[in-house]
């Protein structure tokens, strides 16, 4: 079958920059696809790069959208090149989506969505996100809130324990790693008892500053859940190893950023928690498969896309979640929804 393909791009301003070990994000920018068929159902996708995080550069992403025909087939998805993981699951969270609109199948079951609910897409804006919900009340799904990096996370745990969170993810190798572990003593003392911590490198840290973490985290009482990519992707063997000598787990990010990737890591014998960003991991079916052959431990977490990319992505993370962990798509309170699109 045929299928008229559009897209355009999108900016969205975070309500303040995401600062990691990479630098300060200000401005989220992708680019919304529509694919209509013969009898004029529709699919939208979402192609949202992170190009430091391992996936093509919105350029490269635009270049190839532009140099597609106006119409084109299943056999032009899915021969997407690995290159192109965002364009893999844009591509083919639109296919999946005119096939299933306003649905979402979840082994035998069929949840269906109203028009309003947070997580379908708006056909006229392209734009908000909802705040972070359960696709049913059968499936109940929990969330993460992502804090802001330093001292800024002290004050704003409380307000998203009050809007239901209870796992917090704090952005650490931003600030020398003595200040962010006092910060961390403050955190964990205020922090509810119940309440779960994950801790981001985004791969900033070195082999000394990992050991300090592990060990801080390994006496700390409270609940930390696990330390996310300490160190860079090329020292891969040394997260393995340290994973074996210390009692807090560590998650894979970076490391395990594209599909070929993580087949790589569970390959040289990654057994710990992996973290999969669906809006860059790449093909959603490939995926899919791999999940079902090896029951991973996965964490799915956002790329801070709109409800577009959001709503397949958490179609994905429902369907092949294992382990009962908070899915890290609480990062609603970084936009401010724009009245007409993104």
């Amino acid at each position: 079958m045929n299928y008229q393909f559009d897209f355009r791009p999108y900016r969205r301003k975070f309500v303040r920059g995401v600062a990691t070990s990479h630098g300060v994000w200000e401005i989220r920018e992708g680019i919304i696809l529509r694919l209509t068929d013969e009898t004029n159902k529709v699919g939208w996708g979402e192609i949202a790069p992170i190009s430091w995080f391992g996936s093509e550069t919105l350029a490269q992403a635009w270049d190839f959208c532009c140099h597609l025909p106006q119409e084109i087939t299943e056999e032009t998805i899915f021969s997407i090149p690995d290159q192109l993981p965002a364009c893999q699951f844009g591509f083919e969270s639109a296919l999946w989506e005119m096939e299933e609109w306003n649905s979402w199948r979840i082994g035998d079951k069929r949840i269906l969505l109203s028009p309003h609910h947070p997580t379908a897409p708006n056909p006229h804006s392209l734009g908000g996100v909802g705040a972070p919900s359960s696709p049913s009340p059968h499936l109940p799904i929990t969330h993460s809130a992502l804090l802001p990096a330093g001292e800024a996370a002290l004050q704003a745990w409380e307000n998203l324990w009050q809007q239901g969170y209870s796992t917090f993810k704090w952005k650490i190798g931003v600030y020398p790693t003595p200040v962010e572990l006092k910060i961390l003593d403050l955190l964990t003392q205020s922090l509810p008892a119940s309440a779960k911590l994950r801790l981001d490198a985004n791969g900033g840290l070195n082999q000394e500053e990992a050991k300090l973490w592990l060990e801080s985290c390994d006496r700390c009482k409270a609940n930390i859940e696990f330390l996310e990519q300490p160190l860079s992707v090329d020292e891969f063997p040394v997260m393995l190893e340290l994973s074996q000598r210390y009692q807090t787990a560590i998650a894979l990010d970076e490391s395990v950023a594209t599909l070929p990737q993580l087949k790589y890591c569970f390959q040289q014998g990654w057994r710990g928690i992996f973290v999969i960003k669906p809006g860059i991991v790449g093909s959603p079916s490939r995926l899919r498969q791999f999940c079902q052959e090896h029951e991973i431990d996965a964490v799915f977490s956002s790329v801070f896309e709109t409800a577009i990319g959001r709503k397949a992505a958490l179609q994905i993370a429902v369907e092949l979640s294992r382990y009962n962990r908070a899915m890290g798509f609480g990062i609603d309170h970084y936009f401010v929804e724009e009245e007409g699109g993104v």
